[in-house]
């Protein structure tokens, strides 16, 4: 299972990381939205956590413009 965790918090950010790394999950961090975004774009991931509170865009955001992308990309 492959999972990108965008939070602007390293150290927030890399525990996960480690702790889903040692339960042999594939695991990208992106530390700003925009990069988690294009990330998200760009790759195939079985799941995604998003920070609610990330500056510029928040999770809520992110997850909007992703479903407009798949909305968009099946037509």
């Amino acid at each position: 299972m492959r999972i990108l965790v965008v939070e602007d918090e390293h150290k927030i950010a890399n525990s996960l990381k480690k702790g889903l790394e040692q339960e042999n999950y594939a695991v990208d961090v992106a530390y700003e939205s925009t990069t988690g975004l294009d990330l998200a774009l760009a790759e195939e991931y079985d799941l995604l956590i998003l920070d609610r509170m990330l500056p510029g865009m928040d999770g809520l955001e992110i997850c909007k413009k992703l479903r407009e992308e798949i909305i968009t990309s099946q037509f």
